[in-house]
């Protein structure tokens, strides 16, 4: 990464890839890299499984990027998805999120799947433009906000409703609502044996003993309308 180019003493500018379902973003983005000397725009995409094709072609033609620049919220394939995808076609190359979106499930889900950076979409452009240099250095580069949130979840983990991963939450309104595991199952297409999990997990992080005072936590809480 950020080797010498042949020939003279510069380093080579780091080549990114922009994935983003918005063409004005990519155009923005691209627009304000193209200035910077130790910046290149390799190529862009609209959506992750456009991503992907494109980083096939560009490998095939020893032309990888040193960093990918990827939305989260995309058509065909998610952000999150496409990253697992790409570092298990491409494990040496480095990724960066620019997301309108900072829930820390998003955050942990980017970063399982090999994310070198977080950035919300309301960053300056100089912070886009410290997260790749950063991800191309082999470091990794959180927007302020999300580390923040990294960390208030280290000091005091969540609990309660907010402990819950959005499977989690459905499965608790739907154990409100009276639905056995089969039927839990049946409505968010999973196996019967996964729902149960889900159930369980849900009492276990909840503290609660029975479905039925999971029910009423789900009322307390407004996720559910009182019966009667």
């Amino acid at each position: 990464m950020g080797g010498s180019a042949p020939g003279n003493g510069e380093p080579r500018p780091v080549r990114v890839l922009i994935v983003d379902d918005h063409a004005v973003v990519r155009r923005g983005i691209r627009a304000y890299l193209e200035v910077l000397d130790d910046m290149e725009v390799a190529a862009e995409a609209a959506d992750g499984q456009e991503a992907l094709t494109r980083l096939d072609v560009m490998a095939a033609h020893q032309e990888l990027p040193d960093v990918v620049l990827m939305d989260l919220l995309m058509p065909k394939m998610d952000g999150a998805t496409a990253i697992g995808a790409i570092k298990q076609r491409h494990p040496g190359l480095r990724l960066v999120v620019l997301t309108s979106f900072g829930e820390m499930e998003r955050v942990h889900a980017a970063l399982a799947q090999g994310a070198a950076g977080y950035l919300l979409k309301d960053a300056d452009a100089s912070e886009v433009v410290a997260a790749i240099r950063a991800a191309a250095r082999g470091e990794v580069f959180l927007d302020p906000a999300v580390a923040r949130g990294l960390t208030q979840e280290i000091v005091s983990p969540p609990t309660g409703i907010a402990s819950l991963t959005s499977r989690e939450r459905d499965v608790l309104v739907l154990v409100a609502e009276g639905r056995s595991n089969q039927q839990i199952a049946d409505e968010l297409v999973i196996s019967e044996r996964t729902a149960r999990t889900h159930v369980s997990n849900v009492l276990r992080k909840l503290r609660l003993t029975s479905r039925t005072q999971a029910a009423l936590l789900a009322v307390r809480q407004g996720l559910v309308p009182p019966k009667g």
